[in-house]
C-alpha cells in the first residue's frame, strides 16, 4: 500500500501469481498461433496432394478469421458472470483445461483422419477448432480482463501488465529455444529418426498444455478481485448490442487497437517465417534456438524496465520507440542478413518493444473512459479486443506462412538443399518487406490518434468519482430502505472544519457531493467510526469505508492528488479490514502535496447522497482533534 514499495504479503502473492499465469498462457498461444501451422505443413498433411493441402490450410485460416467475432460475445458472458470466486477465475481455469484437451486432439491430426477421408477431417476440424478457440478465448479474455479488477490505478495496472508480459515473453520465446530439441527427441524415441515428426509435435503440445493448466491454477489461487466503488457503480448486465456499442463508440479502443493490429501482424508473421529462414534458407535449423535466446534475454530486460521507464517517459513514446527499433531490425534482415553479427543485432532490435504492454494498459484505461462516456463498464468486453486482434494476426500469419511453405516447397521432408533461387526469392518478397510497412504505419496511428494518456486517465477516474459523489452513478450493491438510521461521524484528522461548498480545485470548481472537509494540521488520518474498509483507490489518495450501521462514505485526501499516483501516501490497513473509531489508517505527506501544487484538505463525502435525509451538528470553522464529534447523519 505504500509508495515506498513496502508491499504486503497478499500483494506480493497476487503479483507473482498473475505474472506466473502468463508463462503457460503465452506459451500455449505460441503453440496455437505459430507452431500448429508448422506441424500442419510438416506432419499433418505429409503425403497429401498439393491441391488438398492448400484447401485444408485455407480452411484453417478461414475458420480462424470467422471466429473473431466470438470474442466480444465471450467477453460479455464473462462480464455478466457472478460467482463466489469472482467473474474471471472460473473461465480462466475451465478455459485452459478444455482448450488443452482439444489442442492435443488437433495435434494428433484428429488421429490421422486427413490421410483417409479429408472431407470428414475438414468437418470435424471446424467443430473441434471452434470449440477449442471458444474455451481458449474464455481463458484469454478473463486473464487480461482481470487487470482492471486488480487496481484502477494506471501505475499499478502497469506493474501487473509488465509482470504478465515479462512472463509471457519467457513463455513465447522459450518455445523457440525448446521446440526443436523436444520435437526431435520425442520423434527419435518414437521412430528412431532424428527429425521433427508427428510424435514429437504431439509431445511438445502435451508439455505446453500441462504447463498452461498449472499456471491457470496459480492465477486462480493467488489473485483476488477488488470491488471498488467505481466497479460497483456499473454492475448491470449488458446486452449483445451494448457489447459492440461499447467497442465501436469508444475511439480510445479503436485507435490503439488499429496500432496494435499493425504491430502484431508484423511481429507474428516475422516469428512464423524465422523458423523457415533458419531451416530452409540458412540451412541450420539446429541454430534456431538463438532466436529464442536473444528474444528471452531482451524480454528479461524490457518488461521489468517498463514501470521504471514509464515514470519518466509517457507510454505513447515507449510504444513509438519500440516500433522504431522494430523497423530498423527489418532493414537489417533485408540488407545485412548474410552477416551473423548484424542478424543477431537485428534480433535484439526486433524484440525491443513495449507494444503489447502499452496496448493492454491503454485499453484497460479505456474501460473507465467508456464508463464516463456511456455509463457502461465492460471490462472483459473491452479487453477481449486484444485477444481478438491476436487471433486475426495469428490467422494472417498462418495464411502467409502456409502460403510461403507451399509456394517455396518448404513442406514435408524438404531440406535447404532442395530450395531453388525462385523459392528463396518467393520467401524474401513476403517475409520482411510487408512487416516493415506495417511497423511504420503503427507509429503514425499511435502518434496522431491515441489520446488516452496516463494523466488523462487519472482525470477520468476523478470525474467518475465526482459523478458518484453527486449521485449520478448508482451502485446495485447499495439499496435504500424505508426506515431511517443514524450514524455519528468523528473527525478523521486534526484541523479546521470546512463546508463542502468551500472546497475548490485549481480551476475554481467546487468539490461535488454531500459531506464535509477538514483543513488539516496533522499528517495522520484515523477511522471516523466503527466499520469496514471496502476498497482503496490504486492511487492511494482515497478509500471507501462502510459503518457498522451501513453508512457508505469515501474519504479523499487532498484535491488533485490523484496525479501524485500514490507518492506520499502510506496506509496502515488492508482492504476488507474491520476497523474501530480512532484507529490509525493513513500517514500522508502534507508538505509533498503542497509542493506538488495541490491542496491537502481531507474530504469526506457520502457514496449514496440520495439516501442522506439530514445532517445535524456540523459547525464550519470549528477546530477539532481526531476523534471529536463532527456531524450526525440520518440516512436510509
Amino acid at each position: 500500500m505504500t509508495h515506498s514499495h513496502k508491499l504486503t504479503e497478499k500483494q506480493l502473492i497476487s503479483r507473482a501469481s498473475f505474472c506466473f499465469g502468463n508463462l503457460g498462457h503465452s506459451a500455449f498461444y505460441g503453440v496455437m498461433s505459430t507452431y500448429f501451422i508448422i506441424f500442419v505443413t510438416s506432419g499433418m498433411f505429409a503425403g497429401l496432394s498439393k491441391t488438398v493441402a492448400n484447401k485444408l490450410i485455407g480452411l484453417i485460416v478461414s475458420v480462424r478469421i470467422l471466429e473473431l467475432l466470438i470474442d466480444p460475445l465471450l467477453g460479455n458472458i464473462v462480464d455478466n458472470t457472478k460467482t463466489r470466486w469472482g467473474k474471471f477465475k472460473p473461465w480462466i481455469l475451465m478455459g485452459n483445461i478444455v482448450s488443452a484437451i482439444l489442442l492435443l486432439i488437433l495435434f494428433t491430426g484428429i488421429f490421422g483422419l486427413a490421410k483417409y477421408n479429408w472431407v470428414l477431417f475438414a468437418i470435424l476440424f471446424v467443430i473441434i477448432f471452434i470449440t477449442f478457440d471458444i474455451f481458449y478465448s474464455f481463458s484469454d479474455v478473463s486473464y487480461w480482463g482481470m487487470v482492471p479488477a486488480l487496481s484502477e490505478d494506471s501505475e499499478e495496472r502497469g506493474v501487473y501488465t509488465a509482470l504478465g508480459t515479462f512472463a509471457g515473453t519467457l513463455g513465447w520465446n522459450g518455445l523457440t529455444i525448446i521446440v526443436v530439441p523436444i520435437v526431435t527427441t520425442f520423434t527419435y524415441l518414437a521412430t528412431g529418426h532424428h527429425r521433427q515428426g508427428p510424435a514429437g509435435w504431439f509431445a511438445f503440445a502435451a508439455i505446453i498444455s500441462a504447463l498452461a493448466v498449472i499456471c491457470a491454477l496459480v492465477v486462480c489461487v493467488g489473485t483476488k478481485e477488488n470491488y471498488n466503488v467505481i466497479r460497483k457503480s456499473a454492475q448491470d448486465k449488458t446486452t449483445i448490442r451494448e457489447v459492440f456499442s461499447a467497442i465501436f463508440h469508444n475511439d480510445q479502443i479503436l485507435w490503439p487497437s488499429l496500432a496494435y493490429l499493425l504491430y502484431s501482424c508484423a511481429y507474428v508473421v516475422t516469428n512464423g517465417v524465422l523458423f523457415y529462414l533458419y531451416k530452409f534458407v540458412i540451412g541450420k535449423p539446429g541454430e534456431f534456438w538463438i532466436v529464442g535466446v536473444i528474444a528471452t534475454i531482451i524480454g528479461f530486460c524490457t518488461s521489468p524496465l517498463y514501470p521504471i521507464l514509464n515514470k519518466f517517459i509517457p507510454r505513447k513514446w515507449l510504444f513509438i520507440g519500440g516500433q522504431v527499433c522494430m523497423s530498423l531490425a527489418y532493414l537489417i534482415f533485408i540488407f545485412a542478413r548474410s552477416n551473423v553479427l548484424m542478424m543477431d543485432f537485428g534480433l535484439v532490435l526486433f524484440n525491443i518493444n513495449f507494444a503489447q504492454l502499452v496496448t493492454v494498459l491503454t485499453l484497460t484505461d479505456a474501460i473507465e473512459y467508456g464508463q464516463l462516456k456511456s455509463g457502461q463498464r465492460n471490462e472483459a468486453v473491452v479487453l477481449a479486443v486484444r485477444p481478438m486482434i491476436d487471433k486475426l494476426t495469428g490467422a494472417i500469419s498462418n495464411s502467409l506462412v502456409g502460403y510461403i511453405a507451399i509456394a517455396a516447397g518448404m513442406t514435408g521432408s524438404a531440406t535447404a538443399a532442395d530450395m531453388t533461387g525462385h523459392d528463396i526469392r518467393t520467401f524474401d518478397s513476403m517475409a520482411f518487406n510487408i512487416p516493415l510497412v506495417l511497423a511504420v504505419l503503427s507509429i503514425f496511428v499511435f502518434l496522431f490518434k491515441v489520446k488516452l494518456s496516463e494523466k488523462a486517465h487519472a482525470e477520468v477516474v476523478e470525474e467518475l468519482k465526482d459523478k458518484l459523489a453527486q449521485g449520478e452513478l448508482t451502485s446495485e450493491a447499495s439499496t435504500s430502505s424505508t426506515s431511517l438510521k443514524e450514524e455519528t461521524i468523528y473527525a478523521p484528522t486534526d484541523g479546521e472544519l470546512v463546508a463542502m461548498k468551500a472546497v475548490v480545485d485549481r480551476d475554481g470548481q467546487s468539490f461535488p457531493g454531500k459531506g464535509f472537509a477538514i483543513k488539516p494540521t496533522s499528517d495522520k488520518l484515523y477511522a471516523p467510526f466503527d466499520g469496514k474498509i471496502n476498497f482503496t483507490f490504486g492511487t492511494r489518495h482515497a478509500f471507501g469505508i462502510t459503518s457498522d450501521k451501513g453508512l457508505e462514505m469515501i474519504v479523499h485526501i487532498g484535491v488533485g492528488t490523484v496525479n501524485m499516483r500514490g507518492e506520499g501516501f502510506n496506509a496502515h490497513y488492508n482492504d476488507g479490514q474491520i476497523v474501530k473509531k480512532g484507529q490509525l489508517l493513513f500517514d500522508f505527506d502534507r508538505e509533498l502535496i503542497k509542493q506538488s501544487g495541490y491542496e491537502d484538505w481531507v474530504i469526506t463525502f457520502f457514496e449514496q447522497p440520495h439516501n442522506i435525509e439530514a445532517t445535524n451538528g456540523f459547525t464550519p470553522g470549528k477546530t477539532v482533534k481526531h476523534g471529536d464529534k463532527v456531524v450526525t447523519v440520518e440516512f436510509k
